[in-house]
């Protein structure tokens, strides 16, 4: 398959998944199972991309400023900061990191 097959084969699969959407019942969509299952994979892949792209290379695995901010943002969520002071704590985390050497 060319590329364009692939492109056109993802955008119809993309579609088909929407509108699959739009046209189950409300009642399975409003389900107390369905809403948890759907929030929790949500967190479940929001975190393993953070994850992924925190601490991989084209190499391996690489520990350096960023998981050094990472887990500095995630000490301040926990202390409930705002989100924009999270932001700010990680910057300066990864700021002072790769000051000290860490890139």
């Amino acid at each position: 398959m060319t590329l364009w097959a692939w492109i056109i084969l993802a955008s119809a699969l993309s579609y088909l998944v929407k509108l699959a959407g739009y046209l189950l019942p409300e009642t399975w969509v409003d389900d107390p199972r369905i809403v948890t299952i759907a929030n929790y994979l949500t967190v479940g892949l929001l975190a393993g991309l953070v994850v992924t792209n925190t601490v991989a290379t084209p190499h391996g695995l690489s520990i350096d400023a960023r998981l050094i901010a990472l887990l500095a943002a995630f000490t301040a969520l926990l202390l409930r900061a705002p989100f924009l002071v999270v932001v700010l704590i990680g910057m300066a985390a990864a700021a002072l990191a790769r000051l000290a050497g860490l890139a």
